[in-house]
């Protein structure tokens, strides 16, 4: 039968009773379909659904819209002569409760189309005098043509579970008071766009924040992500030239210090960089320097050396990235260009630099992305230092550090979700717009 005929409306309309009444008790339609196992399962969660929104659910859903109004209250105990405090509303238990309320509904809901249109599909097999499969032959369905839904259900659960419930729950925070101003860390209200307000208020202390953090945090991306690229290919380029000897030795040199742990090296350079440092110690006692050079103090100084620092990071990873595309280049493009006169330049230009672009675009937005996110060499190195006093960011934060900072340290919940969320937004944009335009994309066939 047509998969677009076993829809919920036709199993309504044209069910017969025992179809119709999968809509009320669900899993009926698969017992009376000779079906008992997977029916009494599909009743199974139906009870099971019903007994959770007795006891939490609907009590859940109740105080999702307010997210609580008791507080808590010290009282004063005459019988003991202490003070006691009452429990109080959670309004943070009370929010994840009610998300985690909403998918279990989401979740029935599904369940209930799916084993209506089942009940139906059952219904037309036998009308046809179909074979119906036992509860056996399901069972090893699922090691064979259904392999797929076996292996990817845990994966989804997981993915369910640990990742689309919890960016949820931190989503709704954008639109609460969750937050230390006004003490609002146990009890808070929904209070709508007003942090998105605050944020994208350009007149507004958080508003100049985020664009400055934004703007730093585009640019620092840009020349992580394509100094490193360019950089590190040329670095390829020359260690696989015909002329260069002990190529092993060289690779070596520049692998070995991927083998170090990254924070081990930030830290090390935040230490030797510090105006007591090794590095300005050094240099005063060379007589090149009088006092200590701001490598952390001043902002730009700031910038500008990690990003230095960050090419010493990143370029051995894009030579090792590059090295094995850059020898499957065909070589006759070289020879032919050569023939014509074309120069090292101009081969580069022309043969190296399109080829491996369109190779390694994706590899690009991946790393251009991650630079967004690159919480370590940041949050390592500067500490997203130096800040301003009464700033909530500081002149390296990227996005990623400030949300850490606004969460972490600064307990301004609702603000770190919706620096989250704007964050997600335009690595989205960036991503879709990027990939969407790449020769990559457009022509993934060949290279012309």
């Amino acid at each position: 039968m047509d998969k677009k005929e076993i829809s919920v409306k036709n199993a309504l309309i044209h069910g017969d009773a025992l179809t119709k009444l999968s809509a009320i008790v669900m899993g009926a339609g698969m017992i009376g379909h000779k079906q008992i196992v997977k029916g009494l399962m599909v009743l199974a969660c139906e009870v099971a659904f019903v007994f959770y929104m007795i006891g939490t659910g609907l009590h859940s859903l109740s105080m999702l819209p307010s997210l609580g109004t008791q507080a808590q209250e010290k009282v004063w105990n005459e019988a003991k002569q202490i003070y006691e405090y009452t429990v109080g509303d959670n309004s943070q238990q009370i929010l994840l409760a009610g998300v985690v309320t909403c998918f279990v509904i989401a979740a029935i809901v599904l369940l209930w189309i799916l084993q209506l249109r089942h009940s139906y599909n059952l219904q037309k097999t036998l009308e046809k005098k179909g074979h119906v499969p036992t509860f056996k032959e399901d069972i090893f369905n699922l090691f064979d043509k259904n392999l797929h839904i076996t292996l990817m259900t845990l994966p989804c659960l997981g993915i369910l579970i640990f990742n689309i419930v919890p960016l949820v729950y931190m989503i709704s925070m954008a639109f609460t008071s969750y937050s230390k101003e006004g003490e609002h860390l146990i009890l808070f209200d929904w209070n709508g766009l007003t942090q998105f307000q605050r944020v994208l208020n350009l007149q507004g202390n958080i508003g100049r924040q985020f664009f400055q953090v934004l703007r730093w945090t585009i640019i620092w991306a840009i020349f992580a992500t394509f100094l490193n690229y360019i950089l590190g290919m040329i670095l390829a380029m020359i260690i696989n030239r015909k002329d260069t000897k002990w190529k092993a030795f060289w690779r070596f040199c520049f692998v070995l210090s991927i083998a170090v742990p990254q924070f081990v090296m930030l830290m090390i350079m935040n230490i030797m960089l510090q105006p007591s440092g090794a590095i300005n110690v050094l240099l005063k006692n060379l007589g090149w320097i009088s006092t200590s050079l701001p490598f952390w103090t001043d902002a730009t100084w700031a910038k500008i050396t990690i990003i230095i620092i960050n090419l010493w990071i990143g370029i051995p990873y894009t030579m090792l990235q590059v090295t094995g595309i850059l020898q499957n280049i065909p070589a006759e493009l070289y020879e032919a260009a050569k023939m014509d006169g074309a120069g090292p330049v101009k081969i580069f230009f022309k043969i190296t630099l399109p080829y491996m672009l369109f190779v390694t675009t994706p590899y690009l937005i991946s790393s251009f992305v991650g630079n967004i996110n690159n919480f370590n060499v940041i949050y390592l190195l500067s500490g997203g230092g130096p800040t301003y006093v009464g700033d909530t960011a500081g002149q390296t934060d990227l996005l990623v550090t400030w949300l850490y900072k606004l969460t972490v340290d600064q307990q301004y919940y609702n603000l770190g979700a919706v620096i989250g969320i704007m964050t997600f937004i335009i690595l989205t944009i960036i991503t879709l717009v990027t990939y969407r335009n790449s020769s990559s994309y457009k022509n993934e066939e060949a290279f012309m």
